[in-house]
């Protein structure tokens, strides 16, 4: 396989060549071609500045940590290198890389077709040993790859070394017959690609929470017990096949989408363990509950980064990234929390200073909002992005909002 982790997925049934596509020759022409499409010299002028660019009648703070993280990088670096080097070869792709939009349309554009999504090309049973396929930065299911290795696909894996941790923790649990009980969102592709490699042990159960409601039902459920048809009713779809509330949350080892908020995790897994405790003594916790850090690093830093800038004088923010990204809306529920906060996916959805559009993720969709702009004399506004959001995209953001107040930005940057 093509840049693969050690840690991931050991081969079986076939094994196409090995190829490497960091090398140097391959490397150095897709950083130049990465950079021209995403890199923006604006933003680093600005954080070089401290983070802010100030103008009359306008302040721009952005975070001090923001946009692409190593993982996002890696991961477009090796579908670059992979159309680089299989010039020939037709490409396919699982599903979106990352959780931008632009970044995707990018990547269609260049001829690699999508094998699910808006875009979906074609489906995987029509492909052959001739074909390569990307794994995205989520990682796949199992499944999903046990049926590329049958067909002898090239793979280029592309998937994130920290989900690659959470899988081997997940896999650890099932083994040692601890239910993983994962803080995530059921649908979204790094979850099922997760709670995918709990069932490739046997024995291996898991159950998927999101909510801090839905870890109070389960701890009062592992107090009390319950109606158990009720509970498989709740959390249909979030669960193994032979999951059973009444046998497999006796012993329990808590895990995470990596992109969840810190804060919400360490609640969670507080919950779930003071129930434990309360439910088999605080002598026996270790043989009925087990933790371990899987919240992403760069994950985090965002967040710690935002929270840093939510403390200087703002009058709001915005929050740039793929809607479907859950790291991205994570930020934005920061920023709510505090103050006028805007979620849009590029500079397009900036329409005037009297009218922007912007996601709602309580209401799971695009809305209009009038008058978002303070009509105050001066305007400090804060900006960061998620993970997976290009500097491009940011840099278009702040030029359209120097447009809109009429203020010549490249006097100010020169």
């Amino acid at each position: 396989m093509s840049e693969n982790n050690p840690a991931a997925e050991s081969s079986s049934l076939s094994k196409p060549k090995k190829v490497n596509l960091r090398r140097p020759d391959i490397m150095n022409d897709v950083h130049s071609q990465v950079d021209s499409h995403y890199r923006s010299q604006i933003v680093k002028k600005i954080q070089q500045n401290g983070s802010i660019l100030q103008a009359p009648g306008l302040t721009i703070r952005l975070a001090k940590a923001f946009g692409f993280c190593y993982g996002v990088e890696r991961a477009i670096d090796l579908a670059y290198a992979a159309r680089k080097y299989y010039a020939n070869q037709n490409i396919y792709i699982l599903g979106e890389i990352i959780h931008n939009p632009d970044v995707n349309e990018h990547l269609h554009g260049m001829g690699i077709r999508f094998l699910s999504g808006k875009n979906k090309d074609a489906d995987i049973q029509e492909l052959t040993s001739e074909d390569v396929v990307i794994i995205p930065a989520f990682g796949a299911r199992a499944p999903i790859m046990e049926i590329l290795r049958a067909k002898g696909c090239q793979l280029v894996d592309t998937t994130c070394g920290d989900v690659m941790k959470v899988w081997r923790r997940v896999r650890q649990y099932a083994q040692e017959n601890f239910t993983s009980v994962i803080h995530g969102k059921s649908h979204h592709e790094e979850t099922l690609a997760t709670s995918s490699r709990v069932t490739e042990t046997p024995t291996g159960n898991y159950l998927v929470i999101f909510t801090l409601e839905e870890v109070d039902y389960v701890c009062n459920y592992i107090l009390h017990g319950g109606n158990k048809q009720e509970f498989l009713e709740k959390f249909t779809g979030s669960y193994s096949p032979n999951f059973d509330p009444d046998i497999h949350l006796t012993a329990i080892g808590v895990a995470n989408q990596t992109t969840m908020l810190r804060n919400e995790t360490e609640e969670f897994q507080h919950r779930l363990c003071s129930a434990m405790i309360q439910k088999y003594g605080a002598e026996n916790l270790s043989t009925h509950f087990r933790h371990f850090d899987t919240i992403c690093g760069a994950t985090q830093e965002r967040q710690n980064a935002l929270k840093d800038l939510l403390k200087e004088p703002l009058d709001l923010l915005l929050v740039l990234g793929g809607y479907n990204s859950s790291n991205t809306s994570h930020l934005a529920e920061m920023g709510e929390a505090v103050l006028p906060t805007y979620f849009i996916n590029n500079a397009s959805k900036i329409i005037s200073d009297k009218v922007i559009y912007h996601y709602n993720f309580h209401l799971g969709a695009e809305v209009e909002k009038r008058d978002w702009l303070p009509s105050k004399e001066n305007i400090t506004l804060g900006i960061t992005a998620g993970a997976s959001c290009p500097s491009n995209l940011i840099e278009n953001a702040i030029y359209r909002l120097f447009e809109i107040k009429n203020i010549p930005i490249e006097n100010i940057l020169s």
